[in-house]
């Protein structure tokens, strides 16, 4: 079983929409629109519901790559929409943690600092988005943080297991954290080499 590609047929050709109305892009909004609703259950102090709604976020991330696949609606929209949406989710997220005094200050520097150097190397570069294929340890980093973050607040809804869930959920986003900043290092790079590929005349296969 497929976990990473899901979804992927060998029995159709993939093509490439230009629409912005695909299935799998609605998806992608609506989940992103459970964003606020964890700002304000956190806010309220109501960490059981957002850590249901950090549950769905999580657990629904690869829904719409899958859909995308499995109904042939891959899109060009959609390739820079989904990770777009999954990246802002998560700063929002980290910050909320940090901000409630749920989360240390490093789990915000080590995911906001990288993220800030690959926008500008983009938008110095491309003055857009680079359009570069995720890798599968960005898959792998995005899979640990939505897992870690989900442990921290039920560290708040149940304080007898405070102290187990606090060292397992650290630790997941420990490592997270640490392939986050391997995978920008990873991007920053083929970014630069797109780029001197693409001044020099040549075609970018990827």
């Amino acid at each position: 079983m497929r976990i990473i590609g899901a979804g992927g047929r060998d029995d159709i050709e993939y093509r490439e929409l230009e629409t912005f109305w695909t299935l799998p892009n609605l998806i992608t909004v609506l989940r992103f629109g459970l964003v606020p609703v964890f700002v304000v259950a956190v806010v309220a102090d109501h960490y059981a519901w957002a850590t249901i709604v950090l549950v769905i976020l999580g657990g629904t991330d690869w829904i719409d790559g899958y859909v995308a696949r499995r109904l042939n609606q891959i899109s060009t929209v959609g390739k820079w929409l989904d990770p777009v949406a999954d990246r802002v989710a998560l700063i929002v997220v980290v910050i909320v943690f940090v901000v409630d005094g749920i989360a240390p200050a490093w789990l915000v520097y080590s995911i906001v600092i990288p993220d800030a150097v690959l926008i500008v190397n983009a938008l110095v570069l491309f003055h857009g988005s680079p359009n570069l294929p995720v890798n599968t340890l960005g898959k792998i980093r995005t899979a640990l943080l939505l897992v870690g973050t989900p442990l921290l607040l039920l560290g708040q809804v149940d304080a007898s297991e405070s102290d187990t869930l606090q060292a397992l959920a650290t630790l997941l986003l420990g490592i997270g954290c640490l392939l986050h900043v391997v995978a920008a290092v990873i991007y920053f790079r083929q970014a630069r080499r797109k780029a001197r590929t693409l001044r020099s005349g040549g075609t970018w296969s990827g």
